[in-house]
Parts: C-alpha cells; structure tokens; sequence
C-alpha cells in the first residue's frame, strides 16, 4: 500500500471522527438551549410551556434524568392525582383478549423513561375537567391480519399486532405496544386550557370488548365527552383482510369550547420502533420516517443515515406521515391533507429493545363550526409492494428501490420477475439462483463483448511487452503510452472496450443492493445453512465484537469474497497485458476484504446473490475464450500495419484548412 493510499485513508478516519464530535456537541447544545428555556418558563410559572420544552430537550438526549424528573414534577402540579400510574388488566379483559394479545401486553408494561408521567396532585377546571380522571379499559378489533388494541385513556390504538408475522425470536410481532406511544389532538380552548386528548379518557359508544371483522365490517366508537351533545368522537373502522383501517374523527358541540379564531389545530403522534429483526444494525440502516408531500413525491430522512437525532419541519401541505421499520410500517393519512409537519426520530442505544423514538406533528385546518369532521386512515402492516399499491396512495414507495434508473430496474424489470417466479417456485434459494441466471443470460451479449476484449489485449501481451522493452526509461513513458495505442489501434481493440460493457452493467448490480435486504418474501426463508435470508447468516458467532465486521461469520460473505478476488484476479489488466497502475494490484485485494466487512452483517439473500453472480461470470468468461481466434487478432494486426493510418474527420478538417492557409505537413520549414 503506497503513501497516497495510506493518507487517504488517514484522512477518512479523521473526517468520520471529526464529524462524529461535532455531531455530538450540537445535540449537547441543542439540549441545553432547550433546557435553559424551559428553566425560565418554569420559573415564571408557565408549567405547560414548560413542559413542552423539557420534552423537546429530552428529544435530542433522551433518559436524562433531570429533565425527566422536572416534567414529573410538572405533570404532578397541573393533572389530577388518580390511583396508580401503572394501569392493569382486568381478569375478565384477558378471558376477552386471549391468546398472543397477553403476551402483548406483558411486553407493553415496560414503558421507556422518556415516555413515563406520574399523575398529578392538582384538579384541572374546564369543560374536560372530568375526563382527566378514570379507569383505562381495552378493547380489541381484529381481523384476519390485525388485531388492535383500544385503549379508553386517549381513545387511542394502544398496540398493533401482525397475525401473519413474528419477531426473529418467534414472539408476537407488535409494531408498537403500550404506553410507548403517543396518540392525539392538542389544542387550547377559549378560556386558555391547554387539551391533549392523549391523557383523558374516551367512553366507548355502542362497542363490544371484541370487535371481529375477519368476515364483515367491524367498528369500535369512543367519546371524549364534554357534555352528551358536545364530544370528540374516533370511530375505527376494519375490513376483512385488511392492514388499512379508517380513521374518523368528529368534533361536535364544540364551538362554544373551542376558540372561533382558530384555524388548524395540532396532532401529535410519537412511537418507540421495537426490534423486530435478528440484525439490529441491518435493521436500523432501514428504519426511517417518510412522509408524501401532498400530490407530490415521497420525501423523507436519508436511508442508511449515520445520524443519532435528525428533524424536518415541513411548511407544505401533506398527504401522509410514515413510522418504517426494515419490514413493516405505521402510516398516518390525511383524508384531505395536513397543513404542515415537523418529524424527527432519535436512534435508541443498543441495549435497547427500540430502535427509534420516532415523532410527528401534525396540523390539520380548523374550521370552527358544531360539527368538524376528518375522514383520515390508518395503516398497520408489512412493506409489501404489491399489498402497499393496491391502496392508490404511493404507500408503495415505502420499499425501498432506489432511485432513477436504479428504481426503474428494480420496478420494472427485478420486481415483476421475482413475483413471477414466487408463483410458482417455494424455496427462495433456487428463485435467487434462476432470477441470477436470468439476469446474467439476459445480459450476456454486453458481457461478452468485454470478454471479447479482454481475451485480445491478452492475445497482444507479448507485443506489448516489447513495447516497453523498447521504452524502459521513465522520461519515455509518453512514448511508450503513444506506441501501445497505435498497436491496440492496428489490431482493431480498444482499451476501453473491456470497461464499458461492466459500466453498463452496474445499475443492475446496485439494483440488487436495495432489492434484497427489503424484500419482506425473503424475510424467515431458510436456505442452506442460512435460517433467514433477509438478515445475514451465521457459521460461527464470535465472543466480541470485531468494529465494522460484527461478532459472526458469514459463510456467504466469504464465498463472495474469495470469488470476488478470482474473478478480479482473471479480469485485472497484467492478466490481458494492458499496463497496471501503481496500487491497482493491491485494490484485488483491499476492494473484496472492505465489502466482506460491510456486507458480513447484510442480507444473506445478498450476499448469496453476489455469489452465484460471481460464479457465472466466471463461467461465462471462461466459455467466451474458447470463441476467441489467437491467429486472427494476429493476422488482423498485421494486415492492418499494412494499411494507411486511417485519419478522423476531425484530423482530416484540420489538415484541409491547414492546406487553405498555405501549409503542407509533409513540408520542412
């Protein structure tokens, strides 16, 4: 490894811990900023604001313990004191909820610090002053893929459970659970009492314990009630073999309570992102918040994002907001539109059983009057493309396909083919070997001109290892670079023709780095050795952790290493006598090694495919040779020494208006 490389490499390093410092010092300041206003509001006695703030600094370090304890403190001044923070299941709730929900909800009691609120010891006036008191009860609606929770303490989804799918430990998989989540309007009312609905109690209106809607339309309504005429109202309605259930939400009554100059009024939705997957960095590098621009494109935090906290504040209308993890995702959508947004997500610590704490918050347009409804959705379920795109919404664009010509393979060309072989093929093993061979059989005319190529500049070699017999000193590099031109000009073979086949070539290979590790199909598919081809497989588990690497041994990743190196070793330029430049004999070998590090936590789905890729163009380079004539590239070179030098055009219109203006090349001053 020469002295460039070894900078360059220096250089990285200290750019990545450079940003890393920084990156920690500007969450430390926004901490504290965040915190020096919330200290004087507390100050003065402005608890709500207050509170607001100490939550916004708990969102760049959550857990830290006076912050946590400070909004304890407030919480306890502004809310009543009810009987115990820590709500239960009653007996006959779990004869009702039976089966997977228990286990549910054992998961759900272990509540994350930044969430926990104790109640408060002072009694709130205003017209919902009673409904900051009462007993949290729930109930269940469900289908045949879902079943949700209901909760009357916010009148929100308290979990969400996926009947088809479990957690790479075989337990429920909950896309979220408990009081981990955040679910509900804030606004002020006309004598200046700040709401959150998330905090009060719903009554539920005409709603069984169990509402099954695995065979027909199911509905579960809850009140937040003012008065029996004056309510907030959420009705939940579920279809049969649904993930996509309406949202309705009904003001009524209200225009005497809620001030008539108001209009928009706020929604709030924070939710812990559980780990669902056996490779927590893999799945991490998926988790994001997405969100569609109102008749517009998807946007959102950058995928694979190195970054602890990040935030937008979104002034543009919205269409709908998405918490998505690896493979499975919650979506809000607006019946209409949100007026404007902010979305942040804070990445959790590795001991953790969260990923992410992911927040959004919402304006919807207000319109002061005895009724206001919205008509909004609700999306529980897989990242499936097909199932996504049925809904109309461009929710297909939560898989991952990359982007511009990338995304066009992949949706148009990747995705339509392993569908088709998915209908009529069981082990994903043998469809990723048939899609492989598809791919490259289809691709084969391009490979087989760069072959083509390679195998004559191997034919010149000794030719042009004369060559540089002839020019050994440095100062005749130019000379010698100009003569192996002319040679590979004569023999009708040009350098670039081995590059420029593999160039065309690798928006497929891209293609394949965002298809695999977010096909949800491959996700608990066995194959060979490896139990699951969507996070990586392991031959060996190491005692610690190697940086970068992990602590295990991909048995794929390695087989695509070693065949990475052969092929690259075949293919390199000494091998078909073209000249090597200083380093590119070493980068054999230090490419492979750097992508077996980052690669050795991947899909082995991947990794396989890289594999199986590797071994048919070695195949295929070795079939293309033997349709390779060592004697006519020679008897072509030599007729071609024959021949005039054939000139461009653009050397021949050079040479014509040098003659117009009096001069002859072929004679001396």
């Amino acid at each position: 490894m020469d002295k460039n490389t070894i900078l360059g490499l220096a250089l990285i390093f200290l750019v990545f811990i450079g940003f890393s410092l920084y990156n920690s010092s500007k969450l430390k300041k926004s901490y504290e900023s965040a915190v020096s206003v919330a200290d004087s509001l507390y100050e003065e006695g402005e608890y709500e604001a207050a509170k607001l703030q100490y939550l916004k600094a708990l969102e760049f370090k959550p857990g830290t313990e006076e912050a946590v304890d400070r909004v304890n403190e407030i919480n306890r001044i502004i809310q009543p004191d009810t009987a115990s923070r820590k709500d239960t299941i009653s007996g006959q709730q779990k004869d009702t909820i039976y089966g997977q929900q228990e286990q549910v909800m054992e998961q759900a009691e272990e509540v994350p610090t930044e969430i926990q609120e104790a109640e408060p010891a002072v009694q709130p006036t205003g017209p919902f002053a009673e409904a900051y008191s009462g007993d949290q009860e729930f109930y269940v609606l469900e289908n045949d893929k879902v079943q949700l929770t209901i909760s009357t303490k916010g009148g929100r989804i308290y979990s969400a459970l996926l009947k088809e799918y479990t957690t790479y430990d075989q337990r429920p998989l909950v896309l979220f659970d408990g009081d981990s989540t955040i679910f509900g309007f804030k606004f002020f009312t006309s004598d200046n009492k700040r709401i959150e609905t998330n905090n009060l109690y719903f009554k539920p209106v005409n709603t069984s314990k169990l509402t099954d809607a695995t065979s027909s339309e199911g509905r579960a309504t809850f009140r937040l009630e003012v008065s029996e005429d004056e309510y907030i109202e959420y009705i939940y309605t579920l279809e049969p073999e649904h993930y996509m259930l309406d949202f309705d939400v009904n003001f009524v009554g209200l225009s005497g309570i809620i001030p008539s100059n108001m209009n928009s009024i706020s929604f709030d939705w924070r939710s812990y992102m559980p780990q669902q997957e056996k490779g927590r960095q893999n799945e991490n590098n998926w988790a994001n918040i997405k969100y569609k621009h109102y008749q517009d494109n998807v946007d959102g935090f950058r995928t694979r994002s190195t970054k602890d906290f990040e935030e937008a504040d979104i002034s543009t209308p919205l269409k709908w907001v998405a918490f998505k993890d690896q493979f499975f995702s919650s979506v809000l959508l607006a019946g209409e539109n949100f007026s404007n947004g902010y979305v942040s997500y804070k990445t959790m610590p590795e001991d953790s059983k969260y990923l992410r704490y992911c927040t959004a918050e919402l304006s919807l347009p207000f319109d002061p009057a005895d009724k206001v409804d919205y008509d909004m959705d609700l999306y529980f379920g897989p990242n499936h493309y097909n199932t996504l795109k049925k809904y109309e919404a461009g929710l297909e664009e939560l898989v991952m396909l990359g982007r511009n010509i990338i995304k066009f393979f992949n949706k148009y060309v990747i995705v339509p083919i392993f569908n088709w072989l998915d209908n009529s093929i069981g082990n994903y093993g043998i469809i990723i070997l048939i899609l492989t061979l598809i791919i490259k059989i289809v691709l084969f005319p391009l490979t087989f001109k760069s072959y083509q190529s390679q195998a004559k500049m191997k034919v010149l070699k000794p030719l042009v290892d004369e060559i540089g017999k002839k020019y050994p000193k440095k100062e005749d590099a130019m000379k010698k670079q100009q003569a192996t031109m002319d040679l590979y000009k004569k023999a009708g073979v040009s350098p670039m023709g081995g590059c420029l086949p593999m160039l065309l070539q690798m928006p497929i290979l891209f293609a394949m780095f965002r298809f695999f590790p977010t096909s949800i199909e491959l996700r608990q598919q066995s194959f060979l050795w490896a139990e699951d081809l969507s996070t990586y497989d392991s031959i060996l588990d190491l005692p610690f952790n190697i940086p970068l690497y992990g602590d295990h041994i991909s048995l794929f990743t390695l087989l695509m290493t070693a065949s990475t190196i052969i092929t690259m070793k075949i293919n390199s330029p000494s091998s078909t006598g073209q000249e090597q430049m200083p380093g590119m004999k070493m980068m054999t070998y230090i490419m492979p090694i750097m992508f077996m590090l980052i690669l050795n936590n991947f899909s082995a789905g991947l990794t396989y495919y890289y594999f199986l890729a590797n071994l048919i163009t070695f195949g295929q380079n070795m079939i293309s040779k033997k349709f390779i004539d060592e004697e006519a590239v020679l008897k072509k070179l030599n007729e071609n020494k024959k021949k005039p030098p054939k000139k461009s055009k653009f050397q021949q219109r050079l040479e014509e208006a040098a003659k117009q203006r009096g001069y002859s090349p072929s004679k001396k001053k």
